[in-house]
């Protein structure tokens, strides 16, 4: 049985390494004790002062950083990012690093975690979200209405 070049089309990302495997999709993420705004600051200034690697895009608003970096070993520079995503009672941080295992992504989430707690200490407390209307008490009977 011969096989067509035309059937075979789907081998060619395969065959250029552009499959896909768990660390070029891999994504790491962590919880920041810090708002918003701290974080993204901080990460900020942990890529380009503390690593040094090139920031290429960032937005304060949308909380991303896009960034080149280069590992050891290899002589062109990757693209990586940081998004910094606020939640109701939490701040995510998702970092992704394109072409190295997601060991690396670990490592620079540790750092940034780091420098948070270096440059501002203890995190400030959060207030929790006022209780939604028409929950219980805790005491099994609708919160009476104050007037």
């Amino acid at each position: 049985m011969r096989c067509s070049p035309r059937g075979s089309w789907w081998l060619l990302p395969l065959a250029l390494g552009l499959g896909s495997s768990a660390d070029a999709l891999a994504r790491t993420e962590a919880r920041s004790p810090y708002t918003k705004t701290q974080t993204y600051s901080g990460a900020l200034r942990f890529l380009r002062v503390d690593k040094g690697f090139e920031v290429t895009e960032r937005d304060p608003d949308a909380a991303y950083l896009l960034f080149r970096y280069v590992t050891t070993g290899r002589k062109q520079p990757s693209s990586g990012s940081i998004e910094i995503i606020e939640a109701s009672d939490q701040v995510k941080i998702v970092i992704q690093l394109a072409e190295v295992p997601s060991y690396h992504e670990q490592v620079l989430r540790d750092g940034l975690l780091h420098k948070l707690g270096q440059e501002y200490g203890e995190p400030p407390k959060r207030e929790k979200p006022p209780a939604e209307k028409g929950k219980r008490d805790g005491k099994g009977s609708p919160e009476a209405p104050s007037n």
